[in-house]
């Protein structure tokens, strides 16, 4: 599965609404985020676990998601 994780990052980071919705999910409970994550995944055909979310997050040269990933585990 991690071709979805792939996948639906592309798609959410297309998608200013899924984007705004996730920085809010992520203000208001930021281990929520990766749940929703998951959500967006299964409406959108694009099924992934969290850990499917964290492994993939983990592997990209974006350091602005990668922060966004500690906070949203609650390391902040």
């Amino acid at each position: 599965m991690s071709s979805n994780a792939e996948a639906l990052y592309k798609r959410i980071e297309a998608d200013p609404a899924y984007r705004n919705l996730l920085f809010r999910q992520a203000l208001q409970n930021p281990q929520g985020a990766l749940q929703r994550i998951c959500e967006i995944g299964e409406e959108l055909g694009l099924p992934v676990t969290v850990e499917e979310v964290k492994d993939y997050i983990s592997k990209l040269d974006d350091l602005d998601t990668k922060q966004w990933l500690i906070k949203a585990r609650g390391g902040l």
